[in-house]
């Protein structure tokens, strides 16, 4: 009866770990209907932001630089990666690893060599693996997503933003996951700094008065969109990890499911065994004191 004993161990064991991950599935399903509302409700913003940037940077002779939109030779490149803090997502971190390591070899290969590739991360995940990949790491936030708005985001986009200016870094991209829904999400990167408008040739272009001056709103629009930009993806990153984790929990749980179901049906076999050797044993005794 010792196996019938480990079964009944395994089943009871399985149920608990069907309990957790059940668990685990609603939590982040609740928590990823209020991130991917808010995703939803940015994107507009955002687009509608950027369009209006366009609109006005019409107005610009195409020889005006200004602060965030130099662009310099990519010499020393920074990497602002984001993954999750916490495990039990899927792939969800292994393959935004991937991507940044896809576009330091594609892209960045010579710098890289030079050691002038380096990571800001966002998130425990993203910091052990640039870690572990042997990148120096200038900079690092855990603890955005215990508090994830607006103002704190537009901490690390303003860090960021000053990097540039300063010519610390030639060329910054973010490599984040992109969330479409609960069970897909792209991993996309983005150019943070130098800002890239691409204008349109016009046959009738609008005409407006601005006040003040055109380079002096653009100045002001840039950094705005660049924060809003960083939010942004940060979002959408937080949408997708939940997302990642609720479907590694529903698969996990319905694993569970079908291994009860199996070892359940193992331990029937082996009861029913044992209570026919027993039987027989019996039957064999009686027969033996017969004759």
């Amino acid at each position: 009866m010792g196996g019938l004993k480990d079964i009944r161990n395994r089943i009871t064991s399985v149920k608990s770990t069907r309990q957790i991950t059940s668990a685990m599935k609603m939590v982040s399903a609740a928590k990823l209907k209020k991130a991917q509302d808010r995703v939803v409700q940015i994107r507009p913003y955002a687009n509608k932001l950027r369009e209006v940037l366009v609109e006005v940077s019409s107005g610009l002779g195409k020889d005006h630089v200004g602060t965030y939109n130099q662009t310099r030779k990519a010499d020393k490149i920074l990497i602002v990666l984001i993954a999750s803090n916490r495990g039990l997502c899927g792939a969800f971190n292994a393959n935004i690893c991937k991507r940044a390591m896809q576009l330091i070899n594609e892209d960045y290969s010579a710098q890289a060599e030079a050691g002038n590739v380096k990571f800001y991360c966002i998130g425990r995940k993203s910091y052990d693996f640039a870690k572990k990949s042997g990148f120096e790491v200038i900079g690092s936030n855990n603890e955005i997503f215990d508090e994830l708005n607006f103002e704190n985001t537009s901490k690390i986009a303003e860090y960021v933003m000053k990097l540039f200016a300063d010519k610390v870094f030639d060329r910054v991209d973010i490599v984040f996951n992109s969330f479409k829904n609960a069970a897909v999400h792209h991993q996309l990167v983005e150019q943070f700094v130098p800002v890239s408008i691409e204008v349109e040739e016009r046959s009738n272009p609008s005409e407006y008065i601005f006040e003040p001056k055109v380079e002096d709103i653009i100045e002001e629009m840039i950094p705005k969109s660049l924060k809003v930009q960083m939010f942004k993806s940060i979002l959408d990153s937080n949408a997708a990890e939940h997302g990642a984790r609720m479907t590694a929990m529903h698969q996990a749980t319905d694993n569970a499911t079908e291994l009860i179901k199996d070892l359940t049906l193992m331990y029937n076999k082996a009861r029913q065994a044992a209570i026919t050797n027993e039987i027989l044993e019996i039957t064999s005794g009686a027969n033996a004191l017969k004759g």
